[in-house]
């Protein structure tokens, strides 16, 4: 079998099987798609479908991971959540980079589905297309490291194992893959649509997991490559949040931006760099529908 498709779910029933089905529609051959969930409710629903279904110990992403790492037997796998769904032909635009034998893994690019009539879909748009996707753009141009994106991505099958208290499994695998050698591409045509959090508790919430998972990679490994910091934000395109706003409403929003994320960088010190984290699942709930 050439691909693993893993799906990890928490109490996502209502949209698990969109999740499913934007695979399903792709035509694709020799594959299977494993759905890895800890809730009856979210394995009822994935029962319609003719994938395998995998119950974990509700210990969090990483452990669930884990789990499915041992039960994957294609050559590649393609990791994402259940909360979002691909794009059509997005397993084709990941899978075409391995053609490469250096190439050890693939993102795709994460689309905002939140509207922008207010300032936490306006923030998700600013992050998602002005942060995220110009900065691997150009790390790509530039042959640099990138780190892929825990909504959509793909490896090769060679990671078998990781900390299952890590805050940010996407970039533990990253560091890992390049440790091992392998050079990390963009996919910018494999689309991958999120819904983002919509309110501050949420948000704090949801980025404090994933930012903090760059303070945390010390814990896991020896100098590891430092992509994110509050230095390295201020230093490396401090002014786009300025130039991507249109109105002037959204130039008010940018300029919220920057004590939101100095108080999400202080959070961050206190409550990660200071204490050690516990395995488990953290739900986001607006990002759930």
């Amino acid at each position: 079998m050439k691909l693993s498709i893993i799906i990890t779910s928490w109490k996502e029933p209502m949209t698990i099987g969109r999740a499913i089905d934007s695979f399903l529609k792709q035509n694709l051959n020799y594959y299977e798609i494993i759905v890895i969930a800890p809730d009856k409710e979210t394995i009822d629903v994935a029962k319609r479908y003719n994938v395998k279904i995998i119950k974990d110990p509700q210990k969090g992403k990483p452990t669930a991971l884990n789990i499915a790492f041992k039960e994957a037997k294609g050559q590649f796998l393609i990791l994402t959540d259940g909360d979002v769904y691909s794009s059509e032909n997005s397993v084709r635009e990941l899978l075409k980079f391995f053609k490469d034998k250096n190439v050890g893994a693939v993102t795709g690019r994460p689309i905002s589905l939140n509207p922008k009539d207010n300032i936490f879909g306006y923030w998700s748009h600013l992050l998602t297309d002005e942060g995220a996707h110009k900065t691997r753009l150009q790390k790509q141009k530039n042959n640099q490291f990138i780190v892929c994106s825990g909504y959509l991505y793909a490896i090769r099958n060679i990671i078998k194992k990781i900390p299952t208290n890590a805050l940010s499994d996407d970039h533990y695998i990253s560091e890992l893959i390049h440790k091992k050698g392998y050079n990390i591409k963009y996919a910018p045509n494999a689309r991958v649509f999120v819904k983002y959090p919509n309110n501050f508790k949420d948000w704090i919430k949801q980025k404090k997991r994933s930012a903090g998972g760059y303070v945390q990679i010390n814990n896991f490994m020896k100098n590891p490559i430092k992509m994110r910091s509050p230095l390295k934000e201020l230093s490396h395109g401090w002014y786009r949040p300025l130039f991507y706003a249109k109105t002037p409403k959204q130039f008010a929003w940018s300029l919220l931006l920057y004590p939101a994320r100095l108080y999400l960088w202080l959070l961050i010190y206190k409550d990660i760099r200071f204490k050690e984290q516990k395995d488990g699942w953290e739900r986001i709930e607006s990002t759930k529908s």
